[in-house]
């Protein structure tokens, strides 16, 4: 899609173009210079010391011929010479009295070698760019590593036609990997899954649709990674927020799960503006490659049997369902296996009182369907694949079944799928043989029941009395389990065994809902011999591992009071396992009122408004100790039966660890809700929920998400942008479209002005929640927002 852009744009954009490497500033690596593979790390560094070329030990005795970030702590590698081909200890680069530039091996094997357009190489260097390039005596470059890119650009790289980026094969391998990132010779730029380990391309998940006039993507030095044609102008923006390189190392990164991201590092403490000094990502595309990855062949984004879903953090995750186990640890896109043996298919052994199904809402594996039957139940369609051995899942959707067979392909979870799949698995308590062992076991019994007819009658007394005592105690320890649940000091919540969690959610068997961390599952606990369903949130990762702090976040959250907050119930600190146990909210969240119905009438809109307003005010001012929540949206705000608006979630953020609670920038929230401050030299304060709750505000307003990219006018895209042009025009009326309630609501421009506040980018700008309340209840008048991306006086 292509943008228009004014003069001055472009005259801004062809200003940052990368300049040329002959304007850098030189660190002469001469004839005959060499570097060898060993301990000693010698390398040839940039004037700056920003970036150092050399040898990276990547496993015991295995090397690669690299540039990475020289002055961060943590080794990013930004291009090497032989992904594919480690070399061991004793290699060598040299660049030779005739300008060859090669890597040979210990045993003097050429294993790579720069490929020059001409000769007269005089000198290599190690740019301040990242780009270590050879050049003549007249400073012309006659080879670059950044004409070479391996799965990342640099500020002041281009991409040219027919050039690619290859993804890494995982985190810690540097071999080619599964993706593939390339400007066509067409002009088209385009994500390909790759038909690994082949060079040929299997399916097309993302591209920028400009065949015919794609000509270069530039990465420049104000952070914007864009696409332009051959006479400059510009087509699409690859990466879209900026970020000043004096302030921050930058890079653009396809990385192994096939998206491309844009991160930023802080270059001092300043510039981290008290935020830990790491990688944090600005930018990535596409949006959810878990739904992007399609075909009729190839695993998906994850690997065979397994599924993805995006985090709540926006990274990918791939997972195995239950009774699956991943077959590499160390490669998490391995896919998953079975821990049980197959379906017998003989039909006199077909086995089917072996085995149940595992349900999933809203999961699919698309690429592995064999079998469709339209207008049936579900009791059928779990009948109709327990009596096949070759079905391994069914979905069952909308009065439909879908047979899916092994491997399972191209699995994802996301909400926009609906419906669920019914996971065939071998029940616990039996196995392939379990004919064999119930024979055993009847053998072992006639043994049993011979030996005591045939023995002593005090022996028989003496055996009998041992059983009486196994079942007395087994009963007293049956009880003892059974007790009623523990009740952490000083507070109304329960402590449950996980054994009990187990029990109340029949082995965590219906799953409401996933993320990064966490996964939600539906249970019934009793209480005075009454069921309640309740709400198990099971966090994979947390940031403390001791019973005593763990147990003193829990009693920060539930000390927290409040009709808009969801309650929290109970919690388990049992060995590793560490449970919450909520209240269950059963018309689900409010991202499925709000997007996946019919519109929801205005009134009961703004209720949820005001609701959860109320909810963030008693986070930040009721508490005897503030709670910033970090990530308000939808998806976080629950309706209880009456359609009660509720925040879940609150106070998790220190019970996460922090690779779990990082965001697309690298700090806690979601794409779409994170304030500007995350991504500045600024503090971090309560005004962060603030900013999320005005985004949250024009949702409900205008009934739609953030974020639309199918809209038929581009500046309808983002609704942050189109909300304030149209209060700026008069043309209020265009958000809500054919909402006669709303329209007819004298509240309507107020609530409008309102989130404008709250959106403002100087923190220091948008209201306190309290405000926020006052200014919706109509005790105080709303003042007129400025542009959010003005500073003028507060409200």
């Amino acid at each position: 899609m292509a943008f228009q852009v004014s003069n001055i744009m472009l005259f801004i954009l062809m200003f940052l173009l990368p300049l040329s490497a002959t304007a850098q500033p030189y660190r002469n690596v001469t004839l005959g210079s060499a570097l060898t593979a060993n301990n000693a790390k010698s390398t040839w560094l940039s004037p700056s010391g920003e970036f150092a070329f050399g040898f990276q030990q990547i496993i015991p005795g295995g090397y690669l011929l690299a540039i990475w970030f020289n002055k961060i702590p943590e080794t990013t590698i930004v291009w090497s010479a032989n992904r594919d081909n480690l070399v061991q200890e004793g290699s060598r680069v040299q660049l030779f009295a005739d300008g060859r530039f090669e890597l040979s091996d210990s045993r003097g094997q050429r294993i790579w070698a720069a490929t020059l357009s001409r000769v007269g190489v005089t000198y290599g260097a190690m740019l301040d760019t990242g780009n270590f390039v050879l050049a003549n005596s007249n400073s012309v470059v006659l080879w670059q590593s950044f004409d070479e890119p391996t799965d990342t650009l640099l500020p002041t790289q281009t991409l040219n036609q027919d050039v690619k980026l290859v993804s890494s094969f995982s985190k810690t391998n540097y071999s080619r990997g599964r993706f593939i990132f390339i400007l066509q010779n067409d002009g088209n730029l385009v994500s390909y899954t790759r038909n690994f380990p082949m060079d040929n391309v299997i399916f097309a998940y993302w591209s920028t649709q400009t065949m015919g006039t794609g000509f270069q993507v530039i990465f420049n030095q104000s952070g914007y990674v864009f696409l332009v044609a051959q006479n400059g102008s510009l087509l699409n923006y690859v990466a879209s927020n900026a970020a000043s390189s004096s302030q921050f190392y930058q890079r653009a990164i396809l990385e192994y799960d096939g998206v491309l991201r844009h991160y930023v590092y802080p270059k001092s403490v300043n510039s981290a503006g008290g935020r830990a000094m790491a990688w944090s990502i600005m930018d990535f595309i596409p949006s959810n490659i878990c739904l992007r990855v399609g075909g009729i062949t190839g695993p998906g984004a994850c690997g065979f049997n397994s599924f993805c879903y995006l985090g709540t953090d926006q990274m990918t995750v791939c997972d195995c369902p239950t009774g699956y186990s991943i077959i590499d640890p160390n490669d998490r896109m391995s896919g998953c296996k079975p821990n049980f043996a197959a379906q017998n298919c003989d039909e006199e052994a077909r086995e089917t009182d072996h085995f149940s199904f595992n349900d999933m809402l809203n999961t699919d594996w698309p690429g592995s369907d064999y079998e469709d039957f339209d207008q049936v139940t579900e009791d059928w369609c779990r009948q109709v694949c327990l009596n096949d051995c070759f079905c391994a899942v069914a979905i069952y959707r909308d009065s439909k079944c879908r047979k899916r067979r092994y491997p399972l392909s191209i699995g994802r979870v996301d909400d926009s799928i609906g419906g669920k799949a019914l996971i065939k698995i071998r029940n616990t308590n039996v196995t392939a043989n379990s004919s064999v062992s119930e024979k055993s076991s009847r053998s072992t019994l006639i043994i049993i029941g011979s030996v005591l007819l045939g023995s002593s009658t005090f022996l028989n007394l003496l055996l009998l009395s041992s059983l009486l005592l196994y079942v007395f105690y087994f009963n007293r320890l049956k009880s003892n389990r059974l007790q009623p649940y523990q009740v952490l000091p000083g507070l109304n919540i329960r402590r449950f065994s996980f054994k009990d969690l187990q029990g109340a959610t029949n082995g965590f068997k219906e799953e409401l809902g996933r993320g990064a961390y966490s996964t939600v599952y539906k249970g019934i606990v009793k209480n005075d011999n009454i069921e309640n369903v309740v709400a198990v949130k099971k966090l994979h990762k947390i940031a403390t591992e001791g019973e005593q702090e763990f147990q003193a976040e829990v009693s920060s959250i539930s000390r927290t009071n409040h009709k808009n907050l969801v309650q929290l119930l109970g919690y388990c600190d049992e060995g590793q396992n560490r449970l919450l146990v909520y209240e269950f909210m059963s018309n689900g969240s409010l991202a499925n009122f709000l997007f996946e119905n019919s519109r929801p009438n205005w009134y009961k809109r703004m209720q949820i408004a005001f609701a959860t307003a109320r909810g963030i005010c008693y986070l930040h001012e009721e508490c005897s100790n503030q709670i910033i929540h970090c990530d308000i949206k939808p998806q976080n705000v629950l309706l209880d039966e009456s359609f009660t608006a509720k925040i879940s979630d609150f106070g998790l953020a220190k019970l996460l660890k922090p690779d779990q609670s990082r965001t697309t920038t690298g700090i806690r929230g979601t794409k779409g809700y994170v304030a500007p401050e995350w991504f500045r030299n600024m503090p971090i304060t309560v005004k962060v929920d603030v900013y999320s709750f005005g985004i949250l505000l024009l949702e409900l307003i205008c009934c739609r998400r953030n974020y639309e990219p199918d809209v038929e006018v581009e500046t309808e895209m983002i609704l942050a942008d189109f909300a304030y042009d149209c209060y700026k025009e008069g043309t209020l009326h265009l958000l809500v479209a054919n909402d006669e309630e709303a329209l007819n609501d004298k509240r309507f421009d107020k609530f409008v002005m309102i989130a404008i506040w709250c959106i403002q980018e100087d923190p220091t700008l948008r209201p306190t929640m309290k405000r926020v309340m006052q200014l919706m209840e109509g005790s105080v008048e709303v003042p007129i927002p400025p542009d959010p991306a003005s500073y003028i006086t507060s409200v």
